[in-house]
């Protein structure tokens, strides 16, 4: 369309029309900057009921139907016979969601080998992830509440229950008194291991010992190109077991 000429107004239907295009402009705009706040807003909020999932659940809790000897050698839970022709070494952290993956895959496995005696395990549970909880700390919580849990002999059921109800790396983990709860589901009511999860009875000695395990020299691996320390780590007679070989712990216990 055309201008109207100089010294004379365009009439009304031609300045509507001469107009048009920017009105329209504006309109598509504002509906695209609505539509943008409002996918921004449904993320905000998708991402906060994610991070907050935890905040009034309870964990459910899980049995181990298997009857094997549970003691503590300082940070480390260790269970099954003296005898066991095989000692693995497992190094995990709560919050590790390959950890968690590796227990879906292998718990019944090594549940099977604890109860005919051929394996032992020794669990070491690491605080290795604790800043990617929010807020920080859950790794050390979770770790201290399970080194509790074996002080009264309940540490394979609260250990399988916490990794079957594990809170997303990077959102809000299971407070105090929500461990607390869980153990009380499972049987531990005494004062001690209520006092010992507000308190973090066990939080230094776990520090202590990923320090050390991650100055471990056989323990580390290569993650693109650089040696480094992660979760899950099995180890047997000071070497990583490759568990990419599926028959791993059947040739550990033959």
């Amino acid at each position: 369309m055309k201008s109207a000429p100089a010294g004379r107004k365009a009439s009304p239907v031609a300045a509507a029309r001469q107009s048009g295009g920017s009105r329209n402009a504006i309109v598509i705009g504002v509906v695209v900057v609505v539509i943008i706040a409002a996918a921004v807003i449904g993320g905000v909020i998708y991402t906060n009921s994610k991070k907050d999932a935890t905040a009034d659940a309870t964990i459910a809790p899980k049995s181990v139907s298997l009857s094997v000897p549970v003691t503590r050698d300082g940070a480390v839970v260790v269970v099954g016979k003296t005898d066991a022709k095989a000692t693995i070494d497992v190094y995990e952290d709560f919050l590790c969601p390959a950890c968690r993956s590796f227990e879906d895959t292998y718990a019944a496995q090594i549940e099977t080998k604890l109860a005919d005696g051929s394996l032992k395990v020794r669990f070491h549970m690491l605080n290795m992830l604790n800043d990617r909880s929010d807020p920080a700390g859950y790794s050390t919580d979770s770790a201290n509440a399970a080194l509790l849990a074996a002080d009264e002999g309940k540490f394979l059921a609260f250990h399988k229950s916490l990794f079957a109800n594990q809170p997303e790396e990077g959102a809000r983990g299971w407070t105090k008194d929500q461990l607390i709860t869980l153990g009380t589901s499972l049987g531990l009511t005494s004062q001690s291991f209520t006092d010992g999860v507000r308190t973090g009875k066990y939080d230094q000695q776990i520090t202590d010992a990923f320090n050390q395990v991650r100055a471990t020299d056989y323990l580390q691996q290569d993650y693109n190109g650089q040696k480094a320390f992660g979760t899950p780590t099995l180890a047997a007679n000071n070497k990583i077991i490759d568990t990419s070989d599926a028959n791993w712990l059947n040739n550990l216990t033959k």
